[in-house]
């Protein structure tokens, strides 16, 4: 896929009201689970704290890819910082 392609597609994701609604929600579901948990859940616990790393891995990855496009975009219009 092409890395202007790439850029944009990552953009739309972050700005899609669904998308953004999808990952606050699922977000807000672990937390809460994680924090009403009993005391013997600790695997319950351990689950909760693992997806929302994954999750907030997820959304750090796309915008990854938007700011390094952005950035590979400033190199070639300016050239090299050297």
């Amino acid at each position: 896929m092409p890395d202007d392609f790439r850029v944009e597609r990552a953009q739309e994701l972050l700005k899609n009201d669904l998308f953004v609604e999808a990952f606050e929600a699922l977000e807000t579901h672990l937390k809460d689970r994680w924090e009403n948990s009993g005391s013997q859940e600790v695997d319950a616990r351990e689950d909760c704290w693992l997806a929302i790393q994954l999750l907030r891995q997820v959304r750090q990855s796309i915008e990854s890819i938007v700011t390094t496009g952005k950035l590979d975009a400033l190199g070639e219009r300016f050239g090299p910082l050297t």
